[in-house]
């Protein structure tokens, strides 16, 4: 039995007190379906329900019924999961990822696949709030975000469907994007058959890898201001970028089309001896360009992680004057490896951090090429990238896909 095949059995194994029933069920009637590692805590009929929105006005959800769990398969783990399933169901099931470290469920993603029809579901990774403090002490709780939330839920959430409707969905999807991009391919890799069709937007699929390099060039710019570009120098690099560039697409439009066909040298903005400072790079300002469109390397000159597209210029993440790194560039190294919420980011080590961060939680990232298994199933896989986008680089999921062109042909 290989390692997929002997997880599955034991998820299986830990949830065979919620079995689908052969009664029809009213929503009501989905409490019934709770055991010692199932906690059903609502099981209502909405008609009219609204869901507030951090931004924006109140979205009107379609009529549904609403179940909402705690899943517990070890011990420690406290997975908050719901699923909706509306009253004109167009009998297939959607499952929503998430994003950055997670923390909440998907709700406007699962309003949104309500709309359409979809019996939806989403979970919030076994923890709550936007931070890793979560893995402090708590290992297990490192896998539940890695895999085994997203895969429980699935697990759960088609039984309560085929309860509901005392149907199986015909067929069933995933869609997430960054996190929820990684989640969707570590479902692909290790349970192939709990979807029939993936979509993946923009994955962080080495999650640890991309935490640690932009951490280091945040490190970079806030200790050698030098390095740090003005946001008037951002938008001379992006002008540049398109003057020479964009005539290759035939149209201008403002962005490029193809930004691998633009060989654009940073160099030839490089201050002479008698320019004006603010209307060109220094040597200094220059490197840090090179830098973001080439990639982050090892010591030994290994590409740890690659170089944004040109065109992203404008969305060029650069700290300001006086600010620290983010959470999510943090978060990795203070929790997962130091477990110490007091860490002091001025003591990162590019190259020791990474390997240590690696070695304790690699199962987090989402690496191997070889998707037989999924494509077996019947599986597909859509893949999504924007190229101006500022955080997980287009040209890592390119890599990838290219990565699964030389494994399987």
């Amino acid at each position: 039995m290989n390692k997929t095949m002997l997880i599955r059995c034991l998820c299986a194994s830990a949830l065979s007190l919620l079995s689908v029933s052969t009664w029809a069920a009213s929503c009501s009637d989905l409490f019934q379906l709770g055991s010692e590692q199932v906690e059903i805590t609502a099981a209502e009929t909405r008609a009219n329900a609204t869901l507030e929105q951090r931004f924006g006005e109140p979205l009107s959800l379609a009529p549904h019924c609403r179940l909402a769990a705690t899943l517990r398969p070890r011990p420690t783990s406290e997975i908050g999961m719901e699923v909706w399933m509306p009253t004109d169901w167009n009998g297939k099931f959607l499952a929503l990822g998430n994003g950055g470290w997670a923390g909440s469920i998907s709700f406007p993603a699962m309003a949104s696949g309500l709309a359409a029809g979809y019996a939806v579901a989403s979970n919030d990774t076994g923890h709550k709030g936007g931070s890793a403090a979560f893995a402090v002490g708590s290992p297990e709780k490192v896998v539940d975000f890695a895999w085994r939330a997203m895969n429980e839920m699935t697990y759960i959430a088609k039984s309560v469907v085929e309860t509901y409707y005392e149907r199986a969905p015909r067929l069933s999807y995933y869609q997430g994007c960054s996190t929820g991009g990684r989640q969707g391919m570590k479902e692909a890799l290790m349970f192939p058959n709990d979807f029939d069709g993936i979509i993946v937007g923009a994955p962080v699929n080495n999650q640890l890898t991309l935490n640690a390099t932009q951490l280091d060039s945040m490190i970079r710019f806030i200790g050698d201001r030098d390095l740090a570009l003005s946001q008037e120098k951002v938008e001379m690099v992006h002008n540049a970028v398109l003057a020479a560039c964009e005539v290759n697409d035939g149209i201008e439009d403002g962005f490029l089309n193809d930004p691998l066909s633009c060989g654009f040298e940073p160099e030839s903005l490089q201050c002479g001896r008698r320019d004006d400072p603010g209307t060109c790079l220094t040597r200094d300002e220059v490197s840090s360009v090179a830098r973001a469109y080439g990639g982050v390397y090892s010591e030994s000159g290994t590409l740890l992680y690659p170089g944004h597209a040109m065109g992203f210029e404008l969305g060029w993440r650069i700290p300001a004057e006086g600010s620290e790194p983010t959470p999510l560039q943090t978060d990795a190294t203070r929790y997962l490896v130091y477990e110490d919420a007091d860490w002091d980011w001025r003591e990162f080590d590019l190259e020791r951090d990474l390997a240590l961060v690696k070695d304790k939680a690699g199962y987090i990232e989402a690496l191997e090429t070889d998707l037989s298994a999924f494509k077996a199933s019947g599986g597909k896989i859509l893949f999504y990238h924007g190229w101006n986008d500022p955080g997980p680089s287009p040209l890592n999921t390119i890599a990838y896909y290219e990565g699964v062109l030389e494994t399987m042909g």
